[in-house]
């Protein structure tokens, strides 16, 4: 996918992917690839949310496709909608290198115990 991380934390953070090699039969970006680059950033701010004695399993991952990208990055950046003890929720926007929004996702995740040996 060849994402690229910026930063994370407990709140959201950020990330990139080249649409080359991500693409579906069109040439158009993948919007699978959209969902992965959405999930990841989510799911990343989830676990430093969990912290090291929790771990955070994604339960819910839905994706609007507003435009295609042909060329380029894309560029997401999640900001968390709730952080709660059990359930954290992101929303995840995707922008071409344009600034145009391409996606947006909102990802939950349950936050449970690490379980032994994990």
């Amino acid at each position: 996918m060849g994402i690229e991380l910026d930063e994370y934390g407990p709140e959201g953070g950020s990330g990139s992917m080249p649409v080359a090699g991500n693409t579906q039969p069109y040439g158009l970006l993948h919007g699978g690839a959209s969902a992965v680059l959405a999930e990841t950033l989510g799911s990343l701010a989830a676990a430093a949310h969990a912290g090291a004695d929790r771990i955070a399993v994604g339960i819910e991952l839905g994706c609007t496709h507003h435009r295609a990208a042909r060329t380029g990055r894309v560029h997401g950046v999640a900001t968390a909608l709730h952080r709660g003890g059990s359930l954290a929720t992101y929303e995840i926007v995707v922008r071409d290198d344009e600034g145009r929004r391409v996606c947006t996702a909102r990802l939950t995740c349950l936050i449970r115990l690490r379980p032994p040996g994990a």
